[in-house]
């Protein structure tokens, strides 16, 4: 890899009121160049209730009679699968991966009825879930590697509490835990986006953005050092939010799912990610960039506390999105974690756990503000 895209880990400095978490070991394994970058996975749809999602494979390109397990990729706010094309290739060595577009993003077609609530999202993955467990070959069968960034980082936290059957390893990439305090990123305007009628008129404002200019926001706002985006992947991305641009449904999915992010910190009850990370069962990795605008880096070493098996890997001068800014750093943590597995528990912490988070997520996230239909 070439030196520019290289990050170092590190520690921040926890709290005293936090208990210390476990260093992220790095992986020495051998790992394929991603230079130049390799081109996105092909995809293809597959069935979610109410509709479908499309999603990227990445062929297993491990060793002869070494591990082949699979690992299933979600993505933030505003993102798509392609965003886990180097990471994918990268662990490739070890796991077979699927890369979801969440419904209304990248390539997939919208939610029934144009509902972009948490708990949809929740929904949708668990059902890939099920599809990348069930498909036939090495693997089959046995619980998968989740791995999910910012808005994904959070959908895969609620999956893993949900459904831990389904889940071997979990990796959240900072993962956009409720907070209660707006980052400066956003500015308060952001909150108008609860109010009836707001979303509409952030989408017609989009809507007026050109592919070049949503791409050099995004930079400025989710890479830790813009200028060391290789240029091929700024073309990509250029030409991807064209497509996207193309999707009539497109600002809709961004804002509306926005909305159902912000209502979904409101929920105070069993349902709260938080109180949810106190239950996750598997072992976990919490990656997070010290130059991250969009999610507090203080925050990381505070869910690595939470959650308890957890490793943490801070790497500097990144931002929000480690598996594009730092992929080998986070594919050597991710391996490192995966090596050390032990057998992943496979029922519900206890009994009540599934079956509680069934009624908070079917009841408490699907009547928040994001459902109101006079948005």
């Amino acid at each position: 890899m070439p030196e520019a895209r290289r990050a170092r880990a590190r520690r921040l400095p926890v709290p005293p009121s936090v208990a210390p978490s476990s260093t992220a070991r790095l992986s020495t394994a051998a790992l394929p160049s991603t230079d130049p970058p390799p081109d996105a996975w092909p995809g293809e749809d597959v069935p979610v209730r109410g509709g479908s999602v499309y999603v990227r494979t990445t062929p297993w390109a491990g060793t002869p009679g070494g591990p082949h397990e699979r690992a299933l990729y979600v993505h933030g706010l505003g993102g798509a699968s392609t965003n886990w094309t180097d990471l994918a290739a990268l662990l490739a060595v070890r796991c077979a991966g699927w890369a979801v577009d969440l419904p209304g993003f990248g390539r997939s077609q919208p939610p029934p009825r144009g509902s972009y609530s948490i708990r949809g999202h929740v929904r949708a993955v668990v059902d890939v879930l099920e599809h990348v467990r069930d498909q036939p070959g090495e693997g089959q069968g046995a619980p998968v590697h989740l791995l999910g960034n910012s808005l994904g980082g959070l959908v895969s936290l609620l999956v893993a509490a949900r459904r831990p059957d389904l889940v071997a390893s979990l990796t959240l990439v900072s993962p956009a835990m409720p907070v209660y305090r707006v980052p400066q990123a956003f500015g308060r305007a952001l909150l108008l986006l609860l109010l009836p009628g707001v979303p509409t008129i952030a989408e017609r404002r989009l809507a007026g953005v050109t592919p070049e200019q949503s791409v050099r926001g995004m930079l400025q706002m989710c890479f830790g050092e813009p200028s060391r985006v290789p240029p091929e992947r700024i073309d990509a991305a250029v030409e991807e939010t064209r497509e996207r641009a193309a999707n009539e449904w497109a600002n809709r999915a961004l804002t509306r799912s926005m909305r159902g992010l912000i209502a979904s910190y409101l929920r105070v009850g069993r349902a709260n990610a938080w109180r949810l990370a106190h239950s996750l069962p598997m072992p976990t990795l919490v990656v997070w960039g010290d130059r991250d605008r969009l999610v507090d880096p203080r925050l990381a070493p505070r869910l690595a506390a939470v959650v308890p098996r957890a490793r943490l890997l801070v790497l500097e001068t990144v931002g929000h999105v480690a598996m594009l800014e730092a992929p080998e750093e986070t594919a050597r943590a991710v391996l490192g974690l995966l090596e050390d597995l032990r057998t992943p528990r496979t029922t519900p912490l206890d009994g009540g756990i599934d079956g509680a988070l069934d009624g908070d997520l079917d009841g408490d996230l699907d009547g928040d503000l994001d459902e109101a239909r006079a948005g």
